[in-house]
């Protein structure tokens, strides 16, 4: 049976590590890596450095940025009176993708869980209620993932901002074009029914 050095078995492990990446998928990249000529493999670790070394949070929506403040926050066109509050920066980047938000943002870093230790100062509400309260937002809008936690974490930042005279809205949820009624999911039927609109 053929026994793997030290530095092959450390970065399997290593790799195995990685969210949604099994055992086998580890071993795969492993001997990818070792098959690809050595500066594409090193290219690899040192966009891994220049990501751990550069890369931080924005100080006004705590987004990813490699400067004190990201490119959305600092750029002139968009609509500071409006901001969409999101879990994490990786729906900072659905969002901007779909291409129809010209807002800004405040990413929470996570949303409020308490069975799993995630607790309300654990997050960056206390700095978007300071955003609302010392800006000119005109309308928050709510995009927290659709799951218990995400509803509660919306509802008790509804809560706080209840005081500021704002227009609080949510993301809209339901069927998609193209869908079949028949084989959508009844919490997906639930939303849709719950938040019908006139036609």
């Amino acid at each position: 049976m053929a026994v793997l050095t030290d530095s092959v078995a450390r970065m399997i492990d290593q790799l195995a590590k990685l969210p949604g990446i099994g055992r086998k998928s580890a071993e795969r990249i492993a001997y990818h890596l070792l098959r690809v000529n050595k500066a594409e493999a090193l290219a690899l670790s040192d966009a891994i450095r220049d990501v751990r070394e550069n890369v931080r949070y924005c100080s006004v929506c705590f987004n990813l940025a490699e400067s004190e403040i990201c490119a959305i926050c600092s750029d002139p066109k968009r609509d500071a009176a409006t901001l969409c509050v999101v879990e994490q920066p990786r729906d900072v980047m659905a969002l901007e993708q779909a291409g129809v938000y010209r807002g800004l943002y405040h990413v929470l870093l996570g949303r409020i869980a308490p069975l799993e230790g995630v607790l309300p100062e654990q997050l960056t509400i206390d700095q978007l209620v300071e955003r609302v309260r010392l800006g000119d937002v005109k309308e928050v809008i709510m995009a927290t993932n659709p799951t218990v936690e995400g509803d509660g974490t919306a509802l008790h930042i509804s809560n706080l901002l209840a005081e500021f005279p704002i227009s609080m809205t949510r993301l809209a949820r339901g069927i998609t074009t193209g869908s079949i009624l028949e084989y959508t999911n009844k919490e997906i039927l639930a939303d849709a029914m719950t938040g019908r609109q006139k036609f």
